[in-house]
């Protein structure tokens, strides 16, 4: 199959969407995730968003062309955290922008404003809840854990000089 006619297939992303046609023609994906964002009074809301603005190209010389996008970059460091069955993290707010994948179990965040949800294995969480603020019940930043009786594999990529938004995403 020629550069020009690739299958993108990107069901790996949890899309669930097989896209066939030329590269040039081909409609720029959107990969869905939660955004933990802190608004200016210091509370925090989860927010489904989708990354979009791909750039499909090849990125290396042997290597078919394909979709990209550059959520963030700069100084990270990759971290895998196991959570034992019934893991629970308390309410807390992180130290810098960072994303988390869970790689198995399922996994729940709720922010303070009381939306609570659950992720499983390859969904995607932006956790930028820097600058909240502690609410009357104490409360401040998100609250996390582990849900049913299974522990929880999560890929934490922490970003030291990434900014956090402040905003929700725009409505797609």
């Amino acid at each position: 199959m020629s550069r020009r006619m690739t299958l993108f297939c990107l069901t790996a992303l949890g899309l669930g969407q097989t896209f066939a046609a030329k590269a040039e023609d081909a409609p720029p994906p959107s990969v869905p995730y939660w955004d933990n964002w802190t608004d200016s009074k210091g509370v925090t809301h989860l927010t489904k968003c989708k990354l979009t603005n791909f750039t499909f190209k090849t990125l290396a010389p042997h290597a078919d062309p394909q979709w990209t996008q550059r959520a963030h970059e700069g100084q990270a460091r990759m971290v895998v955290s196991i959570q034992p069955a019934h893991w629970n993290g308390g309410w807390h707010a992180n130290p810098q922008v960072q994303w988390i994948v869970p790689l198995s179990g399922t996994w729940f965040v709720q922010s303070m404003d009381g939306t609570r949800v659950e992720l499983n294995a390859g969904d995607a969480l932006l956790s930028e809840d820097l600058g909240a603020v502690r609410d009357a019940q104490g409360h401040a930043g998100h609250l996390s854990g582990n849900v049913g009786d299974a522990p929880v594999a999560l890929m934490i990529t922490q970003f030291r000089d990434a900014r956090a938004s402040h905003k929700a995403c725009p409505a797609n």
